[in-house]
């Protein structure tokens, strides 16, 4: 039985020929929810301007006082936008180029997921499948952004495992065929955006190739599963909790709405696992209002499975992490007192990982008080230097190879939550391209 489409091109609304697009763009709302300093800077830089920064609610506002009034703010401006034309429409696929300071171009594809073929339950069989658990309580604060919206703007970035880079890289090699639809800088060491429409064929020879990704058989061979495993056509990569906000908004009016609804649809930026500028970093736990010894705690916690290792420096911590044998689960302790490198035997199925070891800590930790929160960090100068603050400590921990991503959860189903990051903070989506989801006569 053929594969049902799960995806379609775009109807896309971009922004007006000569509005500033590097005050435009910022980055996703999900990056630096603890460090609000870095979003005062991007208000300061944007100003007045027109700019995604005012479509969107940073999730370090997530728990404000004010966070009604924002939101209020965010939709009349969205409504505001619209009425005074400072959005373009453009229908088809979109090919993206990220240009990092580095020199590497990560390269995807604009697309529409239908949220008829997402299930975020942990053993979801569905086309569209989350890698990472999803923490139903984290959706209700995003759909009070949602609710009522007239737009939706992506940080959604969805894997597809294209060994012989069939989909985007034909695309690419066909750059010059493509007509720019943006072009700009971006703030904050973000690099370079650009993103280029695709003529019929491209996007026809693209969403064939996309159909052929799906097939069943291909899949479980390609990963060594038994025949007959549901194939996996698209992994979430960055902003599960985006799309499974989407998802509960749609289940919230799909029985009224109708299935040509453009709630029922999700814009999101597609990229192959297997492209080689497409880096996994590891997302570290920063632990807020710790009491007590932390090192006293995690001994009480794995017991004599626990080793812990004082370290001079940073370089040197992650010098013995990566030393430490494979039948050990390990993980850097990063106070102001100092740095320290945690073994601990795992004794664990070999689905298991580093991270689902010690967030079973965190978890154990917040639950008897023994800290107040825990942050999600990427990179690591930003968590040693947070982890510095009095009272707060943090977790350093290693990445999983991205070559492993797919296979280990189709067989095992969904990572623990937080387990990796498509590249550091700066490197994440910026918002630029928007879609209603509304109808326009609502």
């Amino acid at each position: 039985m053929a594969t049902p489409d799960c995806f379609r091109a775009p109807r896309l609304l971009l922004p007006r020929a000569g509005i500033d697009l590097h005050r435009w763009s910022v980055i996703a709302c999900d990056q630096y929810t603890s460090d609000a300093g870095y979003w005062a800077r991007v208000a300061a830089e944007v100003g007045d301007a027109p700019s995604t920064l005012h479509l969107i609610l940073p999730e370090v506002f997530l728990a404000s006082a004010d966070k009604p009034e924002r939101i209020a703010r965010i939709q009349a401006t969205m409504k505001r936008y619209l009425a005074e034309g400072l959005l373009r429409e453009h229908t088809g696929a979109v090919l993206v180029e990220r240009a990092l300071p580095d020199g590497r171009v990560r390269r995807g594809l604009m697309l529409e997921l239908d949220l008829e073929h997402y299930d975020y339950a942990p053993a979801s069989t569905s086309l569209i499948r989350p890698t990472e658990g999803t923490i139903v309580e984290r959706i209700a604060p995003r759909v009070e952004v949602r609710q009522g919206a007239e737009l939706e703007l992506p940080h959604i970035l969805v894997l597809i495992d294209d060994p012989q880079h069939t989909v985007i890289e034909p695309l690419a090699a066909q750059r010059a065929n493509h007509a720019t639809l943006y072009d700009t800088p971006l703030m904050a060491r973000g690099g370079r955006v650009t993103g280029m429409a695709l003529d019929a064929p491209a996007q026809a020879h693209a969403m064939q190739a996309l159909r052929a990704l799906g097939d069943g058989a291909a899949f479980a061979a390609r990963h060594g599963l038994p025949a007959g495993t549901p194939p996996m056509l698209f992994a979430m990569g960055d902003g599960n909790h985006s799309l499974a906000t989407a998802k509960a908004c749609w289940e919230r009016i799909k029985a009224t709405a109708g299935p040509d609804h453009p709630a029922r649809w999700a814009l999101v930026e597609v990229e192959n696992i297997h492209d080689t500028a497409l880096e996994f970093s590891p997302i570290h736990r920063l632990l807020i209002g710790v009491t007590g010894d932390l090192r006293e705690a995690l001994a009480a916690h794995f017991g004599a499975q626990l080793r812990i290792l004082e370290q001079p420096d940073a370089a040197a911590m992650r010098a013995a992490l990566a030393a430490l044998p494979r039948t050990e689960h390990a993980a850097g302790l990063v106070q102001p007192g100092g740095r320290h490198a945690l073994a601990v035997v795992s004794g664990m199925p070999a689905a298991q990982l580093d991270v689902a070891t010690f967030q079973g800590f965190v978890d154990a930790l917040l639950a008897r008080g023994g800290a107040r929160e825990v942050d999600y960090v990427h990179g690591d100068d930003a968590l040693a230097q947070l982890a510095g603050a009095e009272g707060h400590a943090g977790l350093h921990l290693a990445t999983l190879g991205k070559s492993e991503l797919i296979g280990r959860v189709a067989r095992h189903g969904p990572l623990p939550r937080k387990s990796f990051s498509m590249g550091e903070a700066d490197e994440k989506r910026f918002y630029l391209e928007a879609r209603r989801i509304r109808p326009q006569a609502e």
